[in-house]
């Protein structure tokens, strides 16, 4: 398959774009901070090499014109708005209603998930994100030349551009929020403080999702 890009100066705009876009946090950024100050920088790492692989599995789908099928078919956005929705708002239910860690044993007090669960955590609330699919459908095609011909792969190339871009943004999020998360876990009132916050995080992440584009037709 021939890579095909855009001249240097949109392929530079996309560039700055797709950065500035990044740089703002989202769900999904949200998602691996809470991750990395609560387990460290290697769960933060880990989850998001699940976010991107789930946004892999959006650039495939975008180059292959599923993402249009999601945003022409209400029911279809509608099915994946709320899935993901109610998956953010399950697990902060289930962080306020776990068994309160003790206190006594400092920073290994908070609850260690496994990295599969970290991966698969992170790959399901990007994967249910349809504002990920439609980023890629309203996005991707202004860097599009149709001249060059094939659509898909400029598509796809563009995608995979913005995953990498998205790789280094997320990681910078990850180191800084573990290193912060270092001090933290071993703070006695950060460890009463944790579970609320990180629960109430998620909760208001679902709602946000769901609550997101109801005045799209």
């Amino acid at each position: 398959m021939d890579f095909v890009l855009p001249n240097a100066t949109s392929l530079g705009l996309f560039v700055s774009a797709a950065l500035a876009l990044l740089l703002m946090p989202g769900p999904a950024v949200l998602y691996l901070v809470g991750r990395s100050i609560e387990q460290g920088r290697t769960a933060g790492l880990v989850s998001i090499a699940g976010i991107h692989a789930a946004t892999v599995f959006h650039v495939l789908t975008a180059a292959l014109g599923l993402s249009a099928l999601l945003a022409s078919s209400a029911l279809a956005f509608a099915i994946v708005k709320y899935a993901g929705a109610a998956y953010l708002i399950w697990m902060g239910l289930r962080k306020l209603f776990a068994p309160v860690p003790g206190l006594a044993t400092g920073a290994s007090a908070l609850a260690r998930h496994s990295n599969w669960r970290l991966f698969r955590d992170g790959f399901i609330v990007n994967l249910l994100n349809p504002k990920t699919a439609l980023f890629f459908l309203a996005f991707l095609p202004q860097f599009v030349d149709v001249a060059l011909g094939h659509v898909a792969v400029q598509i796809f190339t563009l995608g995979i551009l913005f995953t990498a871009l998205g790789l280094i943004t997320d990681t910078s999020y990850a180191m800084a929020a573990g290193i912060a998360g270092s001090w933290l876990r071993g703070n006695r009132s950060y460890l009463r403080f944790e579970r609320y916050f990180s629960g109430f995080l998620y909760i208001g992440l679902g709602v946000t999702a769901a609550l997101a584009g109801n005045g799209k037709k």
